[in-house]
């Protein structure tokens, strides 16, 4: 069975620490999906979700001391209880204070995986790329080579988004292709794949199982995109986001089977 029909079976509980420009759009995502997601913040309560949850998503978009010392909190309760966690580190290279959060967070919580662009994860593990925002990534570098070095530093998955997607753990390195760049025009596109990586993780287990789990999550997110711009061409971002919901949820194993370009790099 394809980790996307076991998600859609099991209906794993995703905890969201995500931005406020996101949440309804990653909530949304993710019920399509299949997955069950639940959005809390407050101190009081997050350690408790986490423990509950099939994984935690950390996403630092929009930080304050508030939403860190949540992050932190939620963190180390999944680490304790075996709870799969994913970090998106936006705007890592931005500003100092994100970038030393990021690198507090990888320090003081056990990931999983890291999901950002390839500026983001440079400067979360203390390489030079430039970034200009929270959505830059472009220059030049062997992408695949910072991901092996960021897997095997921070010892979990890495993933880097891009017009190619890169995964690793450090030993297996996958390039998934596809997707559509009108994803960029679409507030909240990697913050929500970041939770959908996260409800692919639940499913699967320990050890090498997260990696193959991890590439299917990009090769499915990356054929929804493709769906649904093929049915939305000309009529701009605002309708290819709602049809990009409706395809989360209609995708076949089967279409991702035959849609998947997954290229394992030697």
């Amino acid at each position: 069975m394809s980790y996307l029909d076991q998600v859609r079976e099991r209906k794993p509980l995703v905890h969201n620490i995500t931005n406020w420009v996101v949440t309804n759009f990653t909530a949304n995502g993710l019920l399509a999906l299949g997955a069950s997601p639940i959005m809390a913040y407050a101190r009081e309560e997050v350690a408790d979700v986490a423990k509950i949850s099939g994984a935690v998503l950390l996403n630092m978009g929009t930080p304050d001391a508030a939403v860190v010392e949540s992050i932190l909190l939620a963190g180390r309760s999944a680490n304790a209880h075996g709870v799969p966690v994913v970090f998106d580190p936006v705007g890592a290279g931005a500003t100092p204070y994100r970038t030393e959060t990021a690198r507090r967070i990888v320090r003081e919580v056990r990931l999983s995986a890291l999901r950002g662009n390839v500026a983001e994860v440079a400067n979360v593990v203390g390489e030079s790329w430039a970034i200009k925002g929270v959505d830059a990534g472009a220059g030049d570098g062997d992408v695949a080579a910072l991901a092996v070095r960021a897997a095997k530093r921070l010892g979990c998955l890495v993933v880097i988004t891009g017009k190619d997607d890169v995964v690793t753990d450090g030993e297996t390195t996958y390039v998934v292709h596809g997707g559509h760049p009108i994803l960029t025009q679409v507030t909240g596109a990697g913050c929500l794949l970041g939770s959908v990586i996260g409800a692919f993780l639940a499913v699967a287990g320990d050890g090498a199982a997260r990696l193959e789990a991890a590439a299917e999550a990009l090769a499915f997110y990356g054929a929804a995109a493709e769906l649904a711009f093929a049915a939305t061409e000309g009529r701009g971002p605002g309708s290819f986001q709602v049809e990009f919901l409706n395809r989360l949820a209609l995708v076949t194993s089967a279409e991702l089977r035959e849609m998947a370009a997954i290229e394992k790099l030697a």
